[in-house]
């Protein structure tokens, strides 16, 4: 299977997804060190420890000769929970992704990020540099409980391939689409020994309160005890406190499905919460590697009109 970089890798999920699948990742790059030891300590493979915001770092990463590179530059300049700030370096890692792959020319790129990227300039930027080079593009928003994860989770995925139609790998993202979402327990059974659990909202405008019964909200990178003070939402699941309590941050990892033997070998709870939070789930990043794999093994052609029909259906969907 393709010879795979994984730039932004964080602690590993998008890496472990595409592994799962049977892609060889040669090796993976990070700048933050709470990652970088999380990364070491679950795969055999190189992480490297780059600024990919330095023009003289992409050659270092030529010596790879990548067949794929896979990455999910920063997002919280995009995000529902930011100050959504397109002039700030980390937008700027996004452009700077699409030059690293206009560079080395993989056959094959996979960019992730949050959903509400493709309304924003910094997307429609790296898109032409992508163009210009000779992708052919497939986008797409995918909810991560309709791909095996069991969170509310949106997720925009851009997958370019060298010298290709538009829209070609769209197919394969959605034919296997769970047709309702993953709930907690499906996923974990009776491993959490709860049946709710709290999770701070952004507003007590919002519940706070879950049951097992149903997929999770988003796994958020911060993870705050329940207030002495907390008034209970109409849509909250219990109002028994006695029986609820927040997720330790392995349970939150579970969620990210990341398996039981992955090692987060972090003391500072704040570093592991945020390194868990802004991960790829695993099961989604697994998802999309399949389906990738699956365009490469059939090599299917369908007709434009099929694909903006597909399009049309994706869409509907969220």
């Amino acid at each position: 299977m393709l010879r795979t970089l994984d730039l932004f890798s964080g602690c590993g999920g998008l890496s472990l997804g595409f592994q799962n699948a049977g892609f060889e990742i040669l090796a993976a790059v990070d700048n933050w060190l709470p990652a970088i030891k999380t990364y070491q300590a679950n795969f055999s493979h190189d992480i490297i420890q780059l600024d990919l915001s330095e023009e003289n770092n992409i050659e270092k990463l030529s010596t790879y000769h990548p067949e794929m590179i896979i990455g999910g530059p920063p997002c919280q300049d995009f995000s529902s929970a930011g100050k959504r700030n397109e002039e700030t370096s980390r937008a700027d890692l996004t452009v700077k992704f699409a030059e690293i792959v206009a560079t080395l020319k993989p056959k094959i790129f996979v960019m992730e990020n949050v959903a509400r990227i493709n309304v924003t300039h910094t997307l429609r930027k790296s898109k032409a540099i992508f163009q210009h080079s000779g992708y052919g593009l497939s986008e797409v928003i995918l909810n991560a409980s309709l791909c095996g994860v069991p969170q509310i989770r949106k997720r925009f995925f851009l997958i370019g391939l060298l010298h290709e139609q538009d829209h070609v790998v769209i197919p394969y993202l959605t034919q296997h689409l769970a047709e309702k979402p993953l709930s907690v327990f499906e996923y974990l059974g009776h491993d959490l020994e709860i049946e709710h659990y709290y999770r701070h909202p952004r507003s007590y405008a919002r519940r706070a309160i879950f049951s097992i019964y149903e997929p999770s909200p988003t796994v958020r990178g911060v993870n705050r005890p329940i207030p002495k003070t907390y008034q209970f939402h109409e849509n909250d699941t219990s109002t028994d406190l006695r029986n609820i309590r927040v997720l330790t941050a392995i349970e939150r990892s579970y969620l990210q499905t990341f398996p039981k033997n992955f090692i987060f070998p972090l003391k500072n709870k704040s570093e592991l919460e945020q390194i868990i939070g802004n991960a790829v789930p695993v099961k989604l990043a697994e998802y999309v590697a399949n389906a990738i794999s699956s365009y490469l093994q059939h090599g299917q052609r369908i007709k434009k009109n099929t694909y903006q029909n597909l399009i049309t259906q994706q869409l509907s969907i969220f």
